[in-house]
């Protein structure tokens, strides 16, 4: 299983199981991170704008998609890569909700209270084994997270949210749903 640099579990053993696609992938498979960054590599975005920024991973993603349904994994072909092999590759979960039980996200605007789901990085950089350093990140609730780096847990496991993970997510909805309450002015200065 991957671990961190202090020698903790992430709770996966592959981090690009998790990737759905590139933050750099543009709808129609090109690479933004060629065209709108190219100062940064030369050598990178010359050869991408050579063709015609095609993204040589969403390519092997696609045809891979489609042959899901055989049953069969295929190796990439030439010009193809897998998502660990582009330099520049990136993929942060935008789901707001826990990937491995599924608490949803509940922020209260002007509050700086503990939010319920915390970022979670599923790759960490390790110079002994790879030259290439990639931010794979997702989703887990505060419960969550300290189970898969403190314990056995893993990040795809068919968990539910912990009571107190519940509780504290009601907690927030019912004081979003007494904040959009509607009371007549009658009502306020009555109050008073």
């Amino acid at each position: 299983m991957e671990k961190t640099p202090q020698g903790t579990s992430v709770g996966v053993d592959d981090p690009y199981q998790f990737v759905e696609r590139c933050d750099h992938l543009t709808d129609d498979g090109r690479c933004r991170y060629a065209a709108e960054h190219a100062r940064h590599d030369p050598e990178f975005a010359a050869e991408r704008r050579a063709d015609d920024l095609r993204c040589p991973a969403a390519d092997y993603e696609a045809r891979r998609a489609s042959e899901q349904s055989t049953g069969e994994r295929s190796e990439p072909g030439d010009g193809e890569w897998e998502w660990s092999d582009c330099p520049h590759f990136r993929a942060r979960n935008r789901d707001r909700e826990c990937v491995r039980c599924g608490l949803e996200e509940r922020r209260r605007a002007h509050d700086d209270e503990r939010p319920l789901l915390e970022e979670h990085h599923l790759e960490y950089r390790d110079d002994d084994r790879r030259e290439l350093s990639h931010e794979i990140t997702v989703y887990l609730c505060r419960w969550c997270h300290a189970k898969v780096h403190d314990s056995w847990a893993r990040v795809d496991d068919d968990a539910s949210p912990d009571p107190e993970a519940i509780a504290e997510a009601e907690g927030r909805r019912s004081d979003e749903q007494a904040e959009a309450a509607f009371s007549t002015a009658a009502e306020r200065y009555d109050e008073e």
